[in-house]
């Protein structure tokens, strides 16, 4: 996330037209926390994170390298989405610049949920989410949702997250709610499930 760079996503990708995304929740909704921070564009951060983690070395065609293997993977994204492939080579680029060797695969919609998401049969994807007027997260984010062809596909699984979520479904009371949800955002900034890049 410290790698990307989410302005240059929503002006090379969107054409100046949407706004960053801190979180599941679309910003302006009673649900999103406006003062959520965010990992910034940081590569130098990245780096150093990259480091602890191992990645020192890097290859003569100037990728991170550890134990011998590059540090390499492939983004799948769905066909007929302009928006998506130019996120996903955007964020190929900015990666490339930190040393991590982004492949591309864009995958016809009904073979990518058949033959990949279905399946945890991938290693990152760009996709999107429509978010209902009510922000009940269950479906996505909880971690009884992690089966076959159930949309908490990554697999999330976190103890706190499941009980906010659990908190929000259970009251009308929308201040009590409204807790629940700002603090699932700041685990998942913490927890980084996804790269939230913008809403547009």
């Amino acid at each position: 996330t410290a790698a990307i760079n989410k302005d240059e996503l929503i002006q090379g990708a969107l054409l100046g037209m949407g706004k960053t995304a801190r979180g599941p929740f679309k910003p302006g909704t009673w649900a999103s926390n406006p003062l959520q921070h965010d990992i910034p564009y940081d590569p130098a951060y990245s780096l150093k994170l990259l480091a602890d983690a191992g990645w020192r070395e890097k290859n003569s065609e100037g990728f991170l390298v550890k134990n011998g293997k590059p540090f390499q993977f492939t983004i799948l994204t769905n066909q007929g989405n302009d928006v998506r492939l130019k996120t996903a080579q955007i964020i190929q680029q900015r990666l490339k610049r930190v040393g991590i060797d982004v492949r591309i695969r864009v995958v016809e919609w009904a073979s990518l949920l058949s033959q990949f998401i279905d399946k945890g049969n991938f290693e990152a994807l760009v996709m999107g989410w429509t978010i209902s007027p009510d922000p009940d997260l269950y479906d996505v984010w909880h971690s009884s949702k992690t089966g076959p062809k159930e949309l908490n596909f990554i697999g999330y699984k976190n103890d706190e997250v499941d009980r906010l979520i659990e908190r929000g479904r259970s009251t009308f009371d929308q201040g009590k709610r409204k807790r629940a949800y700002y603090r699932i955002q700041v685990i998942m900034v913490e927890d980084q499930p996804y790269t939230f890049l913008y809403v547009p």
